[in-house]
């Protein structure tokens, strides 16, 4: 196995995001790699076309700006305030499967918690990059939510 040079952190800017972030910190530090970030904003309106179109407009705007800036108060946190960053609008999945290959990361990093029941049967995000993703994944096991 050789070690990993790049690394993308990928955070969904819960509080949890800072659990994540600092286990990426971690394995970037033990094999000298760098790290970039990225959040994925995936807003859907409720009613894609018609009247609804400016104002939904208007909310995904104010959804990326939201992001933005807690974006760059974790990066500043975690330390990695000059790393390169990513806030996308669109497909969780299919972003962070992108910018990994864009970026040619050789490992990614996400946040998963434990399901069960009915649950399992549910498509999550941590499930589909590990088995899109042509790099490595790390996903680092969070507290359930009660």
């Amino acid at each position: 196995m050789s070690d990993y040079k790049k690394i993308l952190l990928a955070v969904d800017l819960s509080d949890d995001s800072e659990v994540v972030g600092k286990r990426a910190v971690d394995v970037a530090n033990r094999y000298q790699a760098k790290i970039c970030l990225v959040h994925v904003v995936e807003y859907v309106p409720v009613e894609p076309m018609g009247e609804a179109l400016l104002p939904a407009v208007q909310i995904e705007d104010e959804l990326v700006n939201s992001a933005k800036t807690r974006f760059e108060a974790l990066a500043t946190s975690l330390g990695l305030s000059d790393e390169p960053r990513f806030v996308e609008v669109g497909n969780i999945k299919a972003e962070v499967i992108r910018i990994a290959r864009d970026q040619e990361c050789d490992l990614i990093v996400l946040g998963c918690r434990e399901r069960h029941g009915l649950a399992i049967m549910v498509n999550f995000t941590e499930d589909t990059v590990l088995h899109a993703a042509s790099c490595d994944v790390l996903a680092v096991r969070l507290d359930k939510k009660d």
